[in-house]
């Protein structure tokens, strides 16, 4: 790939709407515009401007649109760009942008305008993928995480702990040019101090991708117990709408029904699962193991119980079965309305259950409240730097290994192992935001992105 070729492509989503945006980058943008556009020389207008006039293919007029300059630099790419805002016909669009390449632009490829903006300095790496985050964002939450990346502040807090680093690294290695001399220009002390306080950063960065992760992918919640407890009544209740099929008849639900429940700004993806209890047919079986599988892959589990029927015994046997290291669980006791006011002081108030009833909607406000502090405890204050990335979180790891081994070494290697350990850090550090890159990292990230973005 080279910069000194002009690319295009549709910046907006593909089928027949009100308008598609066709987007040019690339030095050659603004004068192939102009070469189909019948109204004023776009090449002699100022940056951040429109201009209404026609498309056009010779003498045949492909459809009257506005076109939009950014002059470069003072664009998303650094580069000109042109932005044809016209009717969004898939035949006037394809038509267009045949006419653009006839003239001397090619294909995007997905994710090469981010991908440009990377390369010109436009965004950092972490940054550029925070774009893809945006685009895919489905709650406020993850809007807000994704929008506080874009704007760098992952970034800047990084670059602070690699100035701290680089600082270090260089005296090191000054030391290493002065090695016959035994002269220590890197204080011992005060590289630990700083090196122990970049390590409690990034622990902090590696603990948040739980809370992070969750925001943008979604809670997910599992709602479960035995046979004829009201699961399904009650992610109706959640919803609100009648979502699942409700009957007296214990194990009316065979298999799981999935719905995402937006809680604060928060997806969490509820789960409605087969009754657990021992299977009086194949197909309930097959039900039954998918319970327990989506238990083992939830973040959050619902033990709903009917707390008319089960004795103390079943629940607590229920309680020890269910529980699963890393898995937060509510217990809610359900069917309020079928108990007196005794009977409900009876409840196992030790286990801290949530008394509701899912038919009457009783409490469910209160049993979201609990869901959403379950998930996010507290977390979340709108500030904060949150590692949502995979990607991200694999090189913090890596981070904090090769600065827990300058801990460990520092009284015991010498300047050489030292400045080692330390590069290695910083290169970790790098591969986030794109200061240490490869050809094959950045085909991996940017062919992901959508095209036109």
């Amino acid at each position: 790939m080279t910069n000194s070729e002009t690319i295009v492509a549709l910046a907006t989503p593909n089928g027949t709407g009100a308008i598609g945006i066709i987007r040019l980058s690339g030095p050659d943008a603004i004068t192939i515009a102009n070469s189909v556009f019948k109204g004023k020389d776009l090449t002699k207008q100022a940056s951040h401007t429109i201009h209404f006039g026609s498309i056009a293919d010779g003498n045949v007029i492909l459809d009257e649109v506005l076109v939009s300059l950014f002059i470069a630099p003072k664009s998303y790419t650094r580069e000109n760009v042109v932005e044809i805002s016209c009717h969004g016909s898939a035949y006037i669009i394809e038509s267009i942008i045949k006419l653009l390449i006839k003239k001397g632009a090619r294909s995007a490829k997905p994710g090469e305008f981010t991908l440009r903006a990377f390369l010109n300095g436009q965004l950092d790496l972490s940054q550029a993928e925070a774009v893809a985050d945006l685009i895919a964002s489905n709650s406020k939450a993850s809007q807000q995480v994704a929008l506080q990346q874009l704007r760098g502040g992952f970034s800047n807090q990084l670059q602070q702990l690699r100035d701290q680093l680089v600082q270090f690294a260089s005296l090191i290695e000054l030391e290493l040019d002065f090695a016959e001399e035994d002269v220590e220009f890197a204080n011992r002390d005060q590289l630990k101090k700083l090196i122990s306080e970049i390590n409690h950063v990034i622990g902090n960065l590696i603990r948040s991708f739980e809370l992070g992760n969750a925001i943008k992918q979604g809670v997910n919640t599992v709602i479960a117990g035995r046979p004829n407890a009201g699961k399904s009544t009650l992610l109706n209740a959640l919803l609100n709408e009648e979502r699942a099929i409700v009957s007296h008849i214990p194990g009316t639900t065979r298999d799981t029904i999935e719905e995402v429940l937006n809680i604060n700004g928060i997806n969490f993806r509820l789960i409605d699962t087969a009754g657990i209890r021992e299977a009086t047919d194949a197909i309930e079986k097959i039900g039954v193991e998918r319970t327990m599988e989506k238990i083992n892959q939830s973040a959050l589990l619902v033990y709903l119980f009917d707390a008319e029927q089960i004795t103390i015994e079943e629940l607590n046997h229920d309680l020890e079965t269910l529980q699963k290291p890393g898995i937060n669980m509510l217990v809610v006791a359900n069917k309020a309305d079928l108990l007196t006011e005794e009977q409900l002081l009876a409840l196992p108030h030790t286990r801290q259950a949530i008394i509701i009833s899912a038919k009457e909607k009783r409490h469910i406000d209160e049993l979201k409240h609990k869901i959403y502090a379950a998930a996010i405890k507290d977390q979340l204050t709108g500030d904060e730097t949150l590692v949502t990335n995979i990607r991200h979180l694999e090189a913090l790891q890596k981070t904090e290994e090769a600065l827990t081994r300058v801990l460990g070494g520092m009284d015991d290697v010498t300047s050489d192992f030292l400045a080692m350990d330390i590069k290695q850090a910083l290169y970790y550090l790098g591969e986030i935001t794109g200061a240490v890159t490869t050809d094959d990292l950045l085909e991996n990230i940017f062919s992901k992105f959508c095209i036109g973005k």
